[in-house]
């Protein structure tokens, strides 16, 4: 997993009153998105919306100029009823606006959160931070390279949160507005499972959390091995005994199962459960961690992607877009994997077809999806994606053509329209017709006998 570029921890203890216990639910905007069909063969593949995924999978998130994902946990507070509310939001480094410094660059933002309960004014909290990176390649990441983090103390019950982050050179920002519902966390209960990039167990309930975890627990599969995953347990022993599961979208049986235990620390149960990401699949889940009896259960959602800017998609789904991409024997490979392989076939997959290996990315495959979403937007025809068509085939597995050009173009409605693109490189010349006058472009014989051709010698390399 990535490390953030720089921690910024901004630790506030309040102490808030309020009655009654609960999750947590978030507030969609007026015109929220609907959630997005599952990617299926005849889907042409694309990145989703990745607010709305996030908010799909219960986290805080927000796009607009300056792009952010929260999550809130609970863990428990030195006295019965106070609950240690921990929000921690992530921002991608090119949010932000850097100017060099020295031999260094550096930005700054502002944050502002505010909590609020019923018949009583917000109580706001702003603060600013300063991020400085070693190189101008850090200030373009887009993954999660910044971190902001606010600790309260507070009693449970609900709560309106609204935070805002503001990119200060930029002049920026984005808000966000949830209602959060502050659990009883007592003996005999659990704390949230946290996704952590490193923590120090606590031993006492009266210190706070040294703590580091990943808003968007977000893994990548082939490049992740595992994710640590921090659980607190609230009782008397030595070791308690914990059942953690990791479940898909609308599934009933794991993915993956396991039983565990946390030590015993001072005053209370606490340590890190380690999932192995490459029996996780694809895609959101949920990971569920319950005392042995079922006391208690708390949950936390994870997602695991095939990389940054690639598709959404099962397994399968994803070898068959990669058809114009990889050749016959690696995807072949792909195919072969057994669902506890897939991981490393993955990652062996992105090795051979890296261009630049000193990058965390496969150059090559960002190209390549960069153009099925072009193909999509650019080559759509009734009742088929754009990159299935003859002119998406061609442009997703070639590319821009060196030269384009329409001998008939006084009528847009004539049939036998032609279209002629040309590829030096390959010396290839392919000509599409519109036989129908309605946009409906195919390949001549001759041409996709061509195509056909360059592309095995392409694939074969």
């Amino acid at each position: 997993m990535y490390r953030p570029l720089r921690t910024v921890l901004t630790i506030n203890v309040i102490l808030l009153a309020t009655t009654a216990c609960g999750g947590s639910r978030q507030k969609p905007p007026a015109q929220a998105p609907q959630p997005a069909a599952p990617a299926t063969r005849s889907v042409a593949p694309s990145q989703p919306d990745a607010v709305r995924l996030y908010r799909q999978m219960g986290l805080l998130a927000e796009g607009g100029e300056t792009p952010f994902v929260g999550s809130v946990s609970f863990l428990a507070g030195k006295v019965p009823d106070s609950t240690v509310f921990l929000l921690t939001v992530s921002v991608p480094a090119r949010a932000l606006t850097f100017v060099r410094e020295n031999d260094r660059y550096r930005a700054s933002y502002s944050a502002t959160l505010s909590l609020t309960r019923a018949s009583e004014a917000a109580r706001r909290f702003e603060t600013h931070h300063i991020v400085r990176v070693a190189s101008f390649k850090e200030t373009t990441r887009s993954d999660e390279s910044v971190l902001y983090q606010q600790i309260v103390l507070a009693r449970p019950g609900s709560y309106e949160l609204g935070f805002s982050l503001r990119d200060d050179a930029g002049g920026k920002g984005s808000s966000i507005e949830a209602t959060v519902n502050v659990p009883r966390v007592t003996t005999g209960s659990l704390s949230s499972p946290i996704p952590v990039y490193e923590v120090v167990p606590r031993s006492s309930l009266d210190s706070l959390p040294r703590i580091v975890p990943t808003p968007r627990a977000t893994v990548t599969l082939g490049q992740d091995s595992t994710l640590a995953v921090y659980v607190e347990g609230y009782g008397n022993g030595s070791v308690l005994l914990l059942r953690a599961a990791v479940f898909s979208e609308n599934a009933s049986t794991p993915v993956w199962s396991d039983t565990t235990s946390i030590q015993w620390r001072g005053a209370l149960f606490s340590g890190q459960v380690n999932i192995p990401v490459r029996q996780l699949g694809v895609g959101a889940l949920t990971l569920t961690v319950a005392t042995p009896h079922g006391s208690d259960t708390t949950k936390a959602p994870l997602f695991v992607t095939f990389g940054e800017d690639l598709p959404v998609a099962t397994f399968p789904e994803m070898v068959s877009y990669l058809r114009y991409f990889g050749s016959p024997a690696r995807l072949q490979a792909l195919r072969d994997a057994p669902p506890d392989g897939r991981a490393r076939a993955w990652a062996a997959f992105l090795r051979e077809t890296d261009p630049d290996p000193a990058t965390a990315t496969n150059e090559a495959l960002r190209d390549y999806f960069g153009r099925i979403a072009q193909a999509n937007t650019r080559f759509r025809e009734e009742g088929g994606a754009g990159w299935l068509t003859d002119r998406g085939r061609v442009f997703v597995a070639l590319g821009s053509p060196d030269q384009f050009y329409e001998p008939n173009t006084t009528d847009l409605n004539q049939r036998g329209r032609s279209q002629i693109w040309e590829y030096r490189r390959h010396r290839l010349q392919v000509v599409f017709v519109d036989q129908t006058g309605f946009g409906r472009w195919r390949m001549t014989v001759g041409s996709e006998s061509e195509f056909e051709a360059v592309m095995r010698r392409e694939l074969a390399r």
